[in-house]
């Protein structure tokens, strides 16, 4: 069996399949630019990135993808046309391991999220407490 309680973002990517540790390393790399301050972690035994105490934006590895998490309603509609030519399934986005990692359109969608999650965590701060 695999093993799946890793302690970092960089041990579970040296536990996957030599082809694909240079793509994960370059989405984790992407990830990372795109939202700096965020705070890397494994969380559902999988990669993952928070900003204001909640989680952002998730990756894992596959036989023959990667996939980024959460693909939500906003993202699919503002990048509609570039996400056009990937699998999309229930919040994940499918990239195929045969193509070149599209950083350019990560960066975008880690961007969105981190916004999506700025505005999330502004709301709740000015929601009323619930008695």
């Amino acid at each position: 069996m695999a093993k799946t309680d890793f302690k970092s973002v960089g041990e579970y990517i040296a536990a996957q399949p030599e082809g694909a540790q240079a793509i994960l390393k370059r989405v984790r790399s992407t990830i990372r630019k795109a939202m700096p301050g965020a705070e890397e972690s494994i969380s559902y035994k999988i990669p993952t990135y928070k900003l204001h105490g909640g989680a952002v934006i998730y990756f894992a590895g596959w036989k023959q993808h990667y996939s980024l998490y959460p693909a939500t309603e906003h993202i699919l509609e503002e990048l509609k046309d570039d996400l056009a030519p990937y699998e999309i399934n229930k919040g994940t986005i499918r990239f195929p391991l045969t193509q070149p990692v599209p950083v350019k359109l990560i960066e975008r969608i880690v961007k969105l999220r981190a916004k999506e999650a700025a505005e999330d965590a502004k709301a709740k701060q000015t929601a009323p407490k619930k008695r």
